[in-house]
Parts: structure tokens; sequence; C-alpha cells
């Protein structure tokens, strides 16, 4: 029996697939190419407007940047837009599931390649069930409103103390935010196709109340724009109060905590293999979705600023209690709106746990997971298993984990992801010159560099606990690399780049 090539440790760890390689996975898919460029802005935008405009934007304006969140917004946006324009590039010449982690793969090296795919765990995963998490308040606030009161004790992750009419009662599980996980899980094992029809009808609600709430916040606040910003945007930045509070340092915190609501737009990426027309329509959905999404971040954060004094906004349904305070026959709006938030959250969910089903199906494919998380329903043409493990898991971590400190880790991962496909950007061009690009990233290499150095300055900017939570994750993630993934890699059988 003839043995394999005995790699030396760094061989295996730098071997790469080649261009033509991906190429062929790409061209020989099982999944069905169902999603039209329409298709694919609209997952962009489903997954990128949620639980950062819903959710976190009232406490990074409260605790961190005042008024000033809305250049945390365009800060964020702009580090999105050097990204995306390279994941744009990379995504048009290497039109294939797995997004950042098959970018790596064909460019840095499969160890590389393994720790993106670590890194998007914490980007799709733990982001869903962060959402998941938001989804839940703004239920359980909604419910509250008609006379329907859920337990508190089934209504939060254990040990945290939840104020119910001023008695302190202590949560052991988040009980919707589990189920709303398991119903969405149980939707992409029918299939894609009808997971985006309602993702598509699911966004143009949500987009309608928010354009409702935009235009009725000015109309509310026109009238009396001078003395509104007197009293809540003067001063514009509050004074600096150190550690991330205010001041030039409390925009640049927030903007890492508000930079979570983008990772949307990568999420389009993950369709590689389901796009019709790969080259040309998956560019016009990542750079599509940035565009519309943060100039609708930034006018909604204007609205909430403007109308409230930004330290009363430090709750978990900003958005609702803005419209609380229209006034003039205005409260009608709030439950409206509530319900558009709960609707967006849930086509953001949906997104995420899709797309960690098929980073994980690009992972089995390649070996550096179990086979799996690679097996397709020969009914439903998905990866039913994956997907139902995924869901499962991630409904859990919804049910148990807490929200701050989940999205801070979440950014942090999202962050340094970004900064990866920069430089794959960088090495392609140098390594594949005359590789067909169907859209190429302006201003080279300058867009590029600028997104290394702005993701890497955006994470120095969280907590240190939350820093050191990452390097532990990365740690166990990358022994478990050493441990199966590297024994198991099909490249040492199939051949590879070194």
């Amino acid at each position: 029996m003839k043995s394999k090539p005995n790699f030396r440790l760094f061989d295996k760890m730098s071997a790469r697939k080649s261009i033509a390689q991906i190429q062929h996975e790409a061209a020989t898919s099982q999944l069905d190419r169902t999603l039209g460029k329409w298709h694919l802005l609209l997952i962009g935008v489903g997954c990128i407007i949620g639980a950062g405009i819903f959710v976190r934007t009232g406490s990074a304006a409260a605790l961190h940047a005042g008024p000033a969140v809305l250049l945390s917004f365009l800060i964020a946006g702009g580090v999105c837009a050097f990204a995306g324009l390279c994941y744009a590039e990379i995504a048009s010449t290497l039109p294939v599931s797995g997004s950042a982690y098959t970018y790596g793969y064909a460019t840095l090296g499969e160890f590389v390649a393994w720790t993106m795919g670590t890194l998007l765990l914490l980007e799709y995963g733990l982001a869903a069930s962060v959402v998941a998490v938001g989804w839940s308040g703004y239920v359980v606030n909604l419910l509250a409103d008609v006379g329907l009161h859920i337990p508190p004790e089934i209504t939060g992750p254990p040990g945290q103390m939840l104020d119910r009419g001023g008695t302190p009662v202590m949560a052991i599980f988040n009980l919707p935010a589990f189920l709303v996980c398991l119903a969405l899980t149980a939707l992409l094992t029918r299939g894609l196709s009808e997971s985006a029809k309602l993702n598509n009808l699911v966004v143009m609600i949500k987009l309608g109340v928010l354009a409702a709430f935009i235009i009725v916040g000015a109309f509310v606040a026109l009238p009396h724009i001078q003395d509104l910003v007197s009293r809540n945007w003067t001063p514009f930045i509050p004074a600096n109060q150190g550690d991330g509070k205010f001041g030039i340092d409390g925009i640049m915190r927030a903007a890492s905590i508000v930079f979570f609501s983008y990772i949307g737009f990568e999420a389009v990426s993950t369709a590689g293999q389901e796009a019709k027309n790969p080259e040309k329509d998956l560019p016009f959905a990542i750079i599509g979705s940035l565009v519309v999404c943060t100039v609708i971040y930034t006018l909604v954060a204007a609205v909430m600023t403007l109308l409230l004094p930004y330290g009363s906004l430090d709750v978990p349904e900003p958005v609702a209690l803005v419209v609380d305070s229209f006034g003039g026959g205005w409260t009608w709006l709030a439950a409206p709106i509530k319900i558009g938030a709960i609707i967006g959250l849930t086509s953001v969910v949906l997104v995420l746990i899709y797309g960690q089903t098929r980073i994980f199906y690009a992972m089995a494919r390649d070996g550096l997971l179990p086979r799996i998380f690679a097996a397709v329903h020969p009914k439903f043409r998905t990866p039913h298993i994956n997907t139902a493990l995924v869901g499962t898991l991630t409904a859990l971590a919804a049910g148990l984990c807490d929200l701050n400190l989940l999205g801070d880790m979440t950014s942090v991962g999202t962050l340094a992801a970004f900064a990866i496909v920069c430089v794959s950007v960088i090495y392609l061009r140098r390594a594949a010159p005359d590789l067909p690009r169907g859209f190429s990233t302006p201003f080279y290499p300058l867009i590029p560099l600028l997104g290394i150095g702005s993701c890497l300055y955006l994470i120095t900017t969280v907590p240190w606990d939350v820093l050191a939570f990452f390097f532990w994750y990365m740690l166990a993630g990358l022994l478990l690399y050493f441990v199966y993934g590297i024994r198991h890699s099909h490249l040492r059988s199939d051949g590879a780049e070194p």
C-alpha cells in the first residue's frame, strides 16, 4: 500500500488549495444556484439591519459616544467599506461556499483557513445567539403591552437579575430566544429558496418600519429643532471621562460596539455556490447592502439622539422608547415599531444560522471537520444534519448566554476575520495577478491596507477581559486543529500548493 506524503508540520499548515481546485468545487457543487442579485442584496440587508439598530445603539450612545454615535456608525461603516471592497473582489474571483474560510485556504494556507473558520464561528454562531436574545427582549416587551406576561425566570440567562415591577428576579433560562432559533433551523433545513422568499418579505417589512420611524421622527423634531439641538446635541461630543466613556475614545469604543451590526454584508459571500451569477451579483450585493444600511443607521441614530437625551437610551428597546416620546397622537406607532424590530431580528437570526452552516459545510468538505457536516439531504438539497446541529447549539447558547459579552466577542472575531480577508487580497494580487476578477478593489493597495489597520485598531478599543476571553477561545480552536483538523485534511492526499 502506497503511503501518503510525509509532510513536515509547516508544510501541512501552509498547504493551499489551488485556484483551479476551488473553481472546480464551485462548478461541481451539489447546492442549487437559485439566488439572483436582489435576493443576495436582501440577504445582506436582512442580516445587517437587526440587533445593531434595535438593541445595541442605545447603550453605545448612553455609555460611550452620546449624540456622536452618528460618527461611530460612519466610522464602523467606513471600516466595513474597506473590508467590503476586498470581499467583493475575492468573492467575485472565488465564488464558493465558506466565505473568508475558503479565501484564506486559497491564499494564506490551511492554518490560516482554520483560524478563519474559528473566527467565523464567533461571527455567525454566537452572533445568531446574541440577536436571538435581543429578539426575546422585544417579544417579552410587546406581549407585556397586551397583558401577556411571560415569567421573568425564563426570559434571561442563568444568574441574571431582572427587575420586574421593582422586584428583583433571578433568571434561569431564556426560553423565547431558544425557541426562535429552533424554529428558524427547521425552516432552513427545508430549503434555501423558501427561506430566501421569507427573508425578502421580512426585509421589506422592517425597512418600511424604519422608514416610518425616520419620517415621523423628523416630522416631530423639525418644529422644535433648535430647542432639541440645544438640549440633546449640545455638546455633540460629550467630554471624555476616561475608560472609553465619551470624547474621541468613546466614539471609537462605540464604533466597535455598533460594528456588530454590520456583519451581514459578509454573509452574502457564504452563498457563492448558490448564486446564479456570482462574479457580478456578489460584489453588487456586498457593496449595495453596506451603502443602504449605513444611510439607514445614521438617520435612525440621529432621530433617537435628537428626540431624547442620550443618557436615557440605555435600554433593551431604545427605538420603541423613542416612539413612545413622539406624543401628539403618534403613540400608536410603538406597537408596529416593536413588531418591526421582532421581524427584523428574526431575519438576522435566519441569515446568521444559514451562514454558519455553509462555513461548516465547506470545512467538512475539506476534511477539517467530520464528514457529517457536509451531508446533503437527498430531497431538500441542504446540509440538513449540519443545520440541525448548528441550530441546536445556537439555541442553547441563546438560552444561556449574556448579551453584552458575546456581542463584544462577536465584534472582535469579525474584525480579525476582516483583516485577514484584506491580507488575502494583497496576497492574491501578487501570487495570481492574471486571475480573472469580476470586480477589482479600487485604489489598491491603499484600501486593503486601510482595512487591515482600521480593523486592528478597533480591536484595541475592546475591554481587556473580552480580549482575554478571545485569546483562550482561539487557543482552544488551535488545539482542536492540531488534534483533528491537520490529521484529516484532504489536502494531505489530494495535493496542495506549498
